[in-house]
């Protein structure tokens, strides 16, 4: 199965989640999308909460299917709750790290961002967005993609980075200080759920 390239704002209305960061999805229209939208008063079956939180989580940080399953079983190689393992593994991805730094204004533009080939990960340039970083290590953009647009626009409207990555905007430089706390990761999952999915 192909990565989703539908309508975003429509996917964040279905979940009832903003999949940007933004929340400008539903801050208009906090309903799903479609004629009977607002008036929908369907109750989820277990299995159905189960699944939408797998797709929230999913769509969230843009990954296949098979990916997700994937690193859903490198979290259970790990020591540790596997949920939280699980989520942490997702928020050490290349193009998820890029978007946390303000270099992107979502995760979509970070994916295009490290396609191109414009991030450097410790010297060397990687165009894998699912590329795993580890603690210590060192992304910044390549020199020649200092002066582009989309950089520029990204850093005037980014006013957080969480505080396990360091990010300095004047050498368009940042690192991964350590792996992220639950606390600081997103608060809207319940990544229990996606375990009961998988465990099935």
């Amino acid at each position: 199965m192909a990565r989703y390239t539908g309508p975003s704002w429509k996917l964040s209305r279905r979940l009832g989640v903003s999949l940007s960061g933004t929340g400008k999805e539903l801050a208009k229209r906090p309903y799903a999308p479609g004629q009977h939208g607002p008036n929908q008063r369907k109750k989820l079956s277990e299995y159905g909460l189960q699944l939408q939180e797998k797709q929230k989580l999913r769509h969230m940080y843009g990954v296949n299917e098979r990916q997700f399953r994937r690193i859903f079983d490198d979290a259970g190689k790990m020591t540790g709750i596997h949920g939280e393992n699980f989520m942490i593994l997702l928020e050490s991805r290349l193009d998820n790290l890029v978007y946390r730094m303000g270099l992107a204004r979502t995760r979509r533009a970070a994916r295009q961002l490290v396609n191109h080939g414009h991030i450097v990960v410790d010297g060397g340039r990687v165009d894998i967005p699912s590329y795993r970083v580890k603690p210590g290590q060192t992304i910044s953009v390549r020199e020649k993609s200092r002066n582009l647009n989309v950089l520029k626009e990204a850093l005037d409207v980014n006013n957080f980075v969480p505080a396990y990555v360091s990010f300095d905007a004047d050498k368009l430089e940042g690192s991964y200080t350590r792996l992220p706390e639950r606390s600081e990761l997103p608060a809207e999952i319940t990544e229990a759920l996606i375990v009961e999915f998988y465990s099935r």
